[in-house]
Parts: structure tokens; sequence; C-alpha cells
């Protein structure tokens, strides 16, 4: 006797307005899934407001908020902390964003721009800005983005070859790290002592002292290029089925992927340039997203949540616990027990 089979759960449901005029299809779990990292760092976002050296309710933040706040709340949300909460917040997101873009294109969990490189390659961009130029904080900005997009385009001619194929284009980067990596180095045994300190400062990533003006621009450049991440995602799903499958199925292929390779490096460039090459978010967050939704896909709006969820804790938790301490030190400790978990299951996975 066969048992009858039950009718497998639709993965997706469709929201539709009246006269089915307009349809959103969405999936359930990813869904509630974005909805509680929303709430988490909302959150977090209040502990970070409220808390610290100076005290505050919640009703005198939401008074500030609608521009009834006093002098002595404006400078402690407005001035030190509401710039500071929203600069980890973007540059979290957007490192999620730029990790789950690459891994998705690499087809690799290792394939974030921190592993391949692009990052260091920012960094290259400030310290020449800030050792050899003495620029101002404008153009350290402008050297890490400029640092990034060169990298990527070094690494990305160096691995194209037929097309772009994910392992060639991390060994690649992995290379043209380590190289960026010596020159660095390079950089700041030749710089004076006082130069070499704030640039060893830079380079390990802070939050510390971040005001408006790296809030706007940051900003401004995820208004821009997260939307385009966003509306790439399908078709970054569909080139996850292979360059064959995509390209039958009317995706241009080639340039498809330039255009989310842009993206991504230019997410991870502008994150960089606000503050530092925070290292372990833009790899952990897009995998963390994957697990909590269980996407077979990029998940990147799960991703960029995670990130900011994940950036955001891990600098409250560092300015309660350990003021002194830049957030890409626990960032680091963070991702570091993630990629030895990773690397751990993959190895037992493969021996199974």
């Amino acid at each position: 006797m066969r048992t009858p089979r039950t009718p497998a759960r639709p993965a997706t449901r469709t929201l539709r307005t009246p006269g089915d005029r307009l349809s959103l299809r969405y999936a359930p779990r990813a869904a509630t899934v974005c909805v509680l990292l929303a709430a988490g760092a909302l959150a977090v976002g209040l502990v970070a407001l409220t808390t610290g050296d100076f005290p505050l309710t919640v009703s005198e933040v939401g008074a500030w908020l609608v521009g009834r706040g006093d002098g002595g709340t404006d400078f402690v949300v407005g001035t030190l902390r509401l710039p500071r909460l929203l600069t980890a917040l973007l540059v979290g997101a957007g490192l999620g964003v730029s990790g789950g873009l690459f891994q998705s294109l690499t087809r690799n969990p290792l394939g974030s721009p921190d592993i391949v490189g692009f990052t260091t390659g920012s960094a290259t961009g400030a310290l020449v800005a800030i050792l050899l130029l003495g620029g101002d904080p404008f153009a350290v900005a402008a050297g890490a983005v400029l640092g990034g997009l060169g990298t990527a385009a070094v690494v990305y001619l160096l691995a194209v070859r037929g097309g772009v194929q994910g392992t060639r284009l991390i060994l690649m980067g992995i290379g043209v790290s380590a190289i960026l990596l010596s020159v660095n180095a390079y950089l700041i045994t030749r710089a004076s002592w006082q130069d070499a300190l704030a640039a060893q400062s830079w380079l390990i990533g802070t939050l510390n002292g971040r005001r408006w003006e790296h809030v706007v621009p940051l900003a401004l450049a995820c208004a821009v290029l997260l939307p385009v991440a966003l509306y790439q995602g399908r078709r970054l799903a569909l080139l996850e089925m292979g360059d064959d499958a995509a390209h039958a199925l009317g995706v241009p292929v080639q340039r498809t992927r330039l255009v989310l390779v842009a993206v991504g490096v230019g997410l991870a460039a502008v994150a960089t340039a606000a503050a530092g090459p925070i290292g372990f978010v833009a790899l952990a967050g897009p995998q963390i997203a994957r697990r909590l939704t269980r996407s077979t896909g990029a998940a990147l709006l799960p991703a960029a949540l995670t990130g900011a969820l994940l950036l955001a804790g891990c600098d409250l938790a560092t300015q309660r616990l350990a003021p002194s301490l830049p957030v890409g030190i626990a960032t680091g400790a963070v991702g570091g027990c993630y990629l030895a978990w990773l690397l751990a299951h993959s190895w037992r996975k493969a021996n199974r």
C-alpha cells in the first residue's frame, strides 16, 4: 500500500494588491529572519544611544530625534553616538552585501573582499594618502576608494581568461593581497613614528571619532550601490546555476558579472574608506545569513542586515567593555572563531 504524498510546502508566497495590479513574491522564513535581524539592530542601536558615560532615557533620545532635545542631549546623541552608530550600520551592511556578492560569484565561502585583497588595496591607497601625500580625511577616503578599485581591476584582469572563474579570482586575489601587504609594511617602516602610529591605528579598523562627515558620503554611496546589488540579486541566483544555464535563461553573463563585481568592490571600498579595513564581517555575515534563512542563493538583504547587526554589536561591546579597543580587533576575534569553525565543518563534511 502506497503512502499518499503530502504536498510540499511552498518555499515562497505572493502578496497581491486588490485587482492583482501589483504582486510581491517572498520567502516566509527569509522575511521572518529579516524582521528579527532588523529588530536586533534597532535594539543594539537603542542601547548604544542610551547607555554609556552619560546615560539617557529612550524618551530623551526620542525627544531629540523630533527636535525637542536640550543642548547636552544634542551633543551626546547628535555629535558622539548617532554618527558612530550609523557608520557601523552602513559599513556592516555594505560589507555584508559585498561579501555575499563575491561569495556567490566565486561559489566559494572564502571569496570575500577581505580575503581576495580588495580591502588590502583600499588600505594601500589610504596609506599612500596618509604617509606620502599627507592628505586630509577626504584625501584618505578618496585614496581608499581608488586603491580598492585599482586592486579589483588588477585582480580581474589577471583572473579573466575566457571568463572569470571563481577559484582563479580567489587565488589571484590572495597573491595580489600578499604583495600589497608587503607594500603596506614597507610604507609604515619608512614613515615617522607619529605617522606610522596613525597609519597602524587606521589599519586595524576603528569607529572611534566618526562624525557626520563620515556618515553622509557613506550613506550616499550605499543609497546608490545597495539598490543595484539587490536588483541584480535574481540574476546572481541564475549565475550560480552555471554560465551556460544563465545564458540560456537570457542573462548577459559577462556584463552582469562585471556589474556585480563593480558594485561589490565599490561597497567594500567605501566601507573601508569610512572605518578602515575591518576584517571578517564580509566573510561571516553572508554565511550566517544563509544558514539563518536556509537559502541556497546569495540572500543579499539578510546579509546586509546580518553585517549591520554584527558590526554594531561588536562596536557596542567594545565601547562598554574596552573603550580603547578598536572594533576591528573584536570583529577579528569573532571572525577568526567563525573561520576556524567553517574550516573544521568543511573538513568533517569532506571526510564523511
